[in-house]
């Protein structure tokens, strides 16, 4: 589904990613761990188009490195963003509709706001109220679900359990099994390594802009060298 060759990416002069080669196939969930300011959310945006990328992305046989991002999320990849980018001033139902596709109607893809609305009772409840009006917990689900509903092949996901109670973090990951049961690969930035290490397929860690491990969860259990030097603090 993704394969990231050698990817490089800037801020200036600074040198963020250092070649960094990722893989993820179809319904896989992909953990991407490392501290703060290892690469992460800068391996999605180079990835998304949003930081300009050298090195190759190959996305179901085509390179797409160098695309702007619209065009990125038009063949099928969905971004959400750890700062939850939502539109305040709009309702809940409205946010969700702006995920759509153009020509593409509610219902077509995989996922619909009736599914959306089933899974969150939050969401229903307050489909019609502003999004400004949401507990922090909400509006990332909501942001998930409005990139869902765009029918991606392959959704990146940046912590989207920062900041929520153990109840809505538990919602999440039912929800990200559910996205990989729907044959979605994902590819999740997570900072909580119980999470990334129950629900992950397979697990990448990252340190000063290169991967320094590639494996299963248990494996990375299994390397204690491994958490300590690059994942505990």
């Amino acid at each position: 589904m993704l394969d990231v060759t050698d990817l490089h990416a800037y801020y200036g002069k600074s040198h963020i990613l250092q070649g960094v080669n990722i893989s993820i196939a179809e319904g896989e969930i992909v953990a991407l761990l490392g501290r703060n300011g290892v690469g992460r959310s800068t391996t999605c945006k180079a990835i998304m188009g949003e930081v300009e990328p050298q090195g190759s992305v190959m996305f179901k046989g085509k390179e797409i490195a160098g695309r702007k991002a619209f065009e990125i999320a038009n063949l099928g990849v969905g971004y959400v963003p750890e700062n939850r980018d939502i539109f305040p001033g709009l309702t809940t139902r409205q946010n969700l509709i702006l995920g759509l596709k153009p020509g593409q109607k509610d219902g077509q893809g995989r996922w619909s706001m009736e599914d959306m609305f089933n899974m969150f009772e939050n969401l229903r409840n307050r489909a019609d109220v502003e999004a400004s009006v949401l507990s922090g917990g909400e509006q990332q689900m909501l942001t998930m679900c409005r990139t869902l509903i765009g029918d991606p092949d392959l959704v990146m996901i940046d912590e989207p359990t920062e900041g929520l109670s153990p109840q809505m973090v538990q919602r999440v990951a039912e929800l990200l099994k559910e996205i990989a049961n729907r044959g979605i690969a994902t590819l999740l930035v997570e900072q909580k390594l119980s999470i990334a290490m129950d629900i992950a397929h397979k697990v990448y860690v990252m340190g000063h802009g290169h991967v320094v491990f590639e494996g299963t969860p248990d494996e990375l259990r299994a390397r204690e060298d491994v958490r300590k030097e690059w994942l505990e603090v």
